[in-house]
C-alpha cells in the first residue's frame, strides 16, 4: 500500500493560517505570542527528528512484543536515544507480567472445499498442541448470533465467528459490537465447550494479513485455540459454510507457549520546568509492539511524535511545568505498563495527560477534559491549533489506553485525534511498515503535538 496523501497543511498554508491568529487570541493569553508560535509550528512542519527515531526504531529493533527479550532491546534502545536527544532524568521503571508468545499457526478446510486459509493466533491463545486438531466448523454472522444459538451445537467444533467492522475517521468501528468475537467471543466459546475458535479479523482491509490483538479468558476458564482470519479468508469460509451441503471441517494447528513472569518496563524521560511544584504534563505513548510487524503505525509513530515534539520545546527553553515523556510497555497485552505506572505515581500530580497511539496520519480534531473551570485554557489550546486545520471537538472527553489508569485517578486529559481512515488497514497486520507512512502527515502530528506542549506546560524562557 502506497502512502496516501489527505491534504496535509504545507509550510506556506501554515504560515498564512497563523499570521491571521488575533493578538488578543486566547493564545497570548498565555504568553503565546503570534510570531514565536509561528516560528514553532513552521519549524515543526519541517521536523526530521520524529521520522529519524521511527525510522530507526522500527529497523533496529523491530517488533517487539511485551515481556520478550525484543521488548527489551527496545528500552535498551530507548534510554539511549531519549540520552542522546537531551531530555533529563531518563530512567527504566521496571516490573514483571506473565509472557505469552506465538508459535506455528496454519489452517485449512479439509471438505467440502479444501483449501489454505490465512491466519494469526489472538494473544493469550491456547494451544491445538503439536499434532493440531480437526473439528467441523459452526458458523454465524456476528456476535450475537453465535450468543443465541444453543451451546450443544458449539461444543466439540470449531466456532467461526464474522461481523464486519466499518471504515471511520475517528476509529470508532473498534468497539462494541464490531470487537466483541475477538475480546470476548473465546472466553464464552470456551465456557460452551467448543473445541477452538476462529474470528473475523478486526480490520478494514481486504488483503491476506490477518489482525492479530489480545483475548483474554476468565479465571478458572481453560483457553482454547483462538485466531483471527484474514478478511477475504473469513468472507471465503462463509460462503464455504452457506453453499456447503455437507459438514464443514477444519484442520487447525496453533502452538503458542506461556513464558510465565518475564520482565517489562517503562521508559520515562523529562524536560525540567521551571516550577518543580507545579503540576506536570505527561505526553505518552507505547514502546511495544505485536511480534509480526515493526509496529509502525502501533505505536512506533506515536514515540517519535511525541519525543520529537518535547524536544521542539526543550531546545526553545526551559517551560514553566516539566514536561514527562513515557514511552509505556506491554500495552498491547494487557495494559501492564500503564497499571504500573498508576500504582507508583499519582493522577492528581499531573495538569494533563495525553497519548499518541493512533498511527501517523494527520491530527484532524481536539477534544478536551479539563473541567469548566479551565475552560480558557481548552480554548486557548484550539486557538492555537487552529492554523494546523484541527478542529475544535467536545470539552468532556479525552482518550488513550495508557493514560487510562490515570485518568481513572483524577488526571485532566485531552486528546489530539488523528485521522483513522485507514488506520485499521494496518493495525496489528504485517502490514505496518514504515512505507506506509506520509512524513508530511508525521510532521504535521510532531507542529500539533508541539503547541500543545507550548500551551500545557506554559510559557518557555
Amino acid at each position: 500500500m502506497r502512502a496516501i496523501s489527505l491534504r496535509p497543511m504545507t509550510r506556506t498554508l501554515a504560515l498564512a493560517a497563523l499570521a491571521a491568529l488575533p493578538l488578543s487570541s486566547p493564545a497570548s493569553a498565555h504568553d503565546l505570542e503570534r510570531e514565536r508560535l509561528l516560528q514553532a509550528q513552521a519549524e515543526a512542519l519541517e521536523d526530521a527528528v520524529a521520522w529519524d527515531i521511527l525510522e530507526d526504531l522500527t529497523t533496529e529493533v523491530g517488533p517487539r512484543l511485551g515481556g520478550t527479550p525484543a521488548e527489551a532491546r527496545a528500552r535498551a534502545w530507548a534510554t539511549e536515544r531519549l540520552t542522546a536527544l537531551g531530555f533529563a532524568n531518563v530512567r527504566v521503571e521496571d516490573y514483571r507480567m506473565p509472557t505469552w508468545v506465538r508459535g506455528e499457526e496454519k489452517a485449512r478446510l479439509t471438505g467440502p472445499y479444501p483449501q489454505d486459509l490465512a491466519l494469526t493466533a489472538l494473544g493469550n491463545s491456547g494451544s491445538t498442541g503439536p499434532a493440531g486438531l480437526t473439528a467441523e466448523v459452526v458458523g454465524y454472522v456476528d456476535y450475537a448470533a453465535f450468543l443465541a444459538d444453543d451451546p450443544a451445537n458449539q461444543a466439540g467444533r470449531i466456532v467461526f465467528i464474522s461481523n464486519a467492522m466499518p471504515r471511520n475517521q475517528d476509529g470508532s468501528g473498534y468497539s462494541m459490537p464490531f470487537g466483541a468475537p475477538r475480546w470476548v467471543g473465546p472466553n464464552e466459546a470456551a465456557k460452551r465447550g467448543a473445541a477452538a475458535i476462529v474470528v473475523r479479523s478486526i480490520g478494514t482491509d481486504h488483503n491476506r494479513t490477518p489482525h492479530t490483538g489480545n483475548t483474554s479468558f476468565e479465571e478458572g476458564v481453560d483457553p482454547i485455540p483462538a485466531a483471527a482470519l484474514a478478511v477475504p479468508d473469513a468472507e471465503q469460509l462463509m460462503r464455504v459454510l452457506e453453499r456447503a451441503e455437507t459438514a464443514v471441517r477444519m484442520e487447525l494447528l496453533l502452538t503458542p507457549r506461556r513464558l510465565g513472569m518475564q520482565p517489562s518496563g517503562n521508559v520515562i524521560a523529562e524536560v525540567p520546568g521551571r516550577d518543580p511544584s507545579a503540576k506536570k504534563v505527561l505526553v505518552g505513548c507505547h514502546l511495544d509492539s505485536w511480534d509480526n510487524a515493526p509496529g509502525v503505525f502501533d505505536d512506533g509513530a506515536g514515540c517519535a511524535i511525541v519525543a520529537a515534539a518535547a524536544k521542539r520545546v526543550m531546545d526553545m527553553g526551559t517551560p514553566a511545568r516539566t514536561i514527562e515523556i513515557v514511552w509505556f510497555g506491554a500495552e498491547e497485552v494487557g495494559l501492564w505498563g500503564a497499571r504500573d505506572f498508576a500504582e507508583r505515581h499519582d493522577g492528581t500530580d499531573y495538569h494533563v495527560v495525553a497519548e499518541s497511539d493512533f498511527g501517523a496520519d494527520r491530527v484532524w480534531k481536539v477534544t478536551t477534559d479539563l473541567g469548566e473551570h479551565r475552560r480558557a485554557e481548552a480554548d486557548a489550546l484550539r486557538a492555537a491549533l487552529a492554523p494546523l486545520g484541527i478542529a475544535s471537538g467536545d470539552y468532556d472527553q479525552a482518550g488513550g489506553a495508557d493514560v487510562g489508569p490515570l485518568r481513572a485517578e483524577g488526571a485532566p486529559g485531552l486528546s489530539l485525534r488523528q485521522d483513522g481512515t485507514r488506520y485499521f488497514d494496518l493495525h496489528h497486520t504485517a502490514n505496518d511498515t514504515l512505507d506506509k507512512v506520509d512524513p508530511a502527515q508525521l510532521r504535521q502530528n510532531v507542529a500539533a503535538w508541539t503547541t500543545m506542549l507550548l500551551v500545557m506546560a506554559g510559557p518557555v524562557e
